[in-house]
C-alpha cells in the first residue's frame, strides 16, 4: 500500500507509539487515547483501509482521493473534512508549489492527506509532541497545528510578493518602458489571485470553527482557531493591498507609456512644423514660373535662404520654450 507517512497513537498528550493501519479500530475503543495517521498521496487501496478503520463518509473519502477541493470544511455526524490549499516558494525554481491537504477530524482521530507540493507535517508532530499539556487537548489541538503552519506559510509568500511589486515600481518609474514589464505586471496579478483564492475561503472555515455549531471543538479551543482567524485577516488584508497596489502599478505604467508617446508625438509634431516653413518656401520657387518675385535679383536667393533659417531658427526657439522639443 501506498502513502503511509506515520501512524502514531496518543494518551494525555503523550506518544504512545506506531500503530498499524489494521490495528487502529482497536486502540479507538481505548479511553483517553488518539491517533493521528499522516498520508501522503496515498493510492485507492490505502484509503479504502482508513475508511473501514475509521468509518469515513463515502464522500469525503471521494474529495481526498480525487483532490483538486476548493478550501471547505464540511460535517459528516460527530467528525469534521476540512480542505486546505498549500502554498510555498520553491528553492529551486523560485516559483509557487500548491498543494492541498484534506484532514478527517473525528473526537479520537485525526487523518492528514497530503496531495501535491505541500511541506511535510514533521515540523508540526514534532512541537506537538514537544507540547504534552496542549496534547492532551486532543484532534483538536492537532488540527489547529496545522491550520496554523499552513496559513503560516503565506506570509513568506505575500513579502515574496511585496519584494516583486517594489521591483516593478522601480522598472515603471525609473527604467524605459517596455512590454515585458507590463506582462510582468500581469502575470503577477494572475499570481496573487490564486494566493487569493487559496486563502479567502479561510476566513469562513475558522469563523465556522470558533462558533458553538461545530460541537467537536470544545469551548476553551476555539481561542486556538481564533488565533488562525486573525491570521488568516492579516493574510487576506495583505493581498488585497497588494491587488490594489498592482491595479495601480499597472495603471500608472499605462498612463506614463502615454505620456512618452504624447511627448514622442509632440516633438514630431514640432520637428514637422519646422520643417515646413523651408519646404513650403522650396516649393513656390521650385514651380518654374516665369514671373516671381526676387527671381533676376542678386541677393534674392541669400534672402530667401535667411528666411527660411530665421523662420525655422524662430520655431525652434517657440518650440523649445514650450517643452515640446
Amino acid at each position: 500500500m501506498k502513502g503511509l507517512v506515520n501512524s502514531v497513537a496518543y494518551a494525555d498528550g503523550l506518544r504512545i507509539g506506531e500503530v498499524a493501519i489494521p490495528d487502529i479500530s482497536e486502540v479507538l475503543k481505548q479511553p483517553g487515547r488518539f491517533v493521528w495517521v499522516g498520508l501522503h498521496e496515498p493510492d485507492a487501496e490505502m484509503l479504502a483501509e482508513i475508511q473501514q478503520e475509521f468509518s469515513l463518509h463515502d464522500l469525503a473519502i471521494e474529495d481526498a482521493a480525487l483532490a483538486h477541493q476548493r478550501p471547505k470544511l464540511e460535517r459528516y455526524g460527530e467528525s469534521i473534512f476540512v480542505v486546505l490549499r498549500t502554498a510555498h516558494i520553491d528553492s529551486a525554481t523560485g516559483g509557487i508549489d500548491y498543494g492541498e491537504t484534506h484532514l478527517f477530524v473525528g473526537l479520537n482521530y485525526i487523518v492528514s492527506v497530503r496531495h501535491g507540493g505541500s511541506l511535510p507535517y514533521v515540523e508540526v508532530r514534532s512541537r506537538c509532541e514537544a507540547s504534552p499539556p496542549l496534547l492532551a487537548k486532543g484532534p483538536v489541538f492537532v488540527l489547529y497545528s496545522l491550520m496554523d503552519f499552513i496559513v503560516d506559510q503565506y506570509f513568506p509568500l505575500v513579502d515574496t510578493f511585496e519584494d516583486k511589486l517594489a521591483k516593478l515600481e522601480d522598472n515603471i518609474f525609473q527604467q524605459t518602458f517596455t512590454r515585458e514589464t507590463t506582462e510582468r505586471i500581469y502575470q503577477l496579478k494572475r499570481d496573487l489571485l490564486e494566493v487569493k483564492r487559496a486563502v479567502a475561503p479561510l476566513v469562513d472555515m475558522c469563523n465556522r470553527l470558533v462558533r458553538t455549531d461545530v460541537t467537536l471543538i470544545p469551548e476553551d479551543s476555539r481561542v486556538y482557531f481564533r488565533d488562525v482567524y486573525d491570521h488568516v485577516i492579516r493574510i487576506n488584508e495583505m493581498i488585497d493591498n497588494l491587488r490594489e497596489l498592482l491595479t495601480a502599478a499597472l495603471e500608472a505604467n499605462l498612463s506614463l507609456i502615454s505620456v512618452s508617446q504624447n511627448e514622442a508625438m509632440k516633438r514630431l509634431a514640432g520637428w514637422a512644423a519646422i520643417i515646413a516653413v523651408p519646404t513650403m518656401i522650396a516649393g513656390i520657387y521650385g514651380m518654374n514660373f516665369k514671373f516671381m518675385p526676387e527671381l533676376d535679383w542678386t541677393l534674392g536667393y541669400p534672402l530667401t535662404m535667411t528666411v527660411m533659417v530665421s523662420a525655422c531658427a524662430f520655431l525652434y526657439y517657440k518650440f523649445k520654450r514650450s517643452g515640446w522639443l
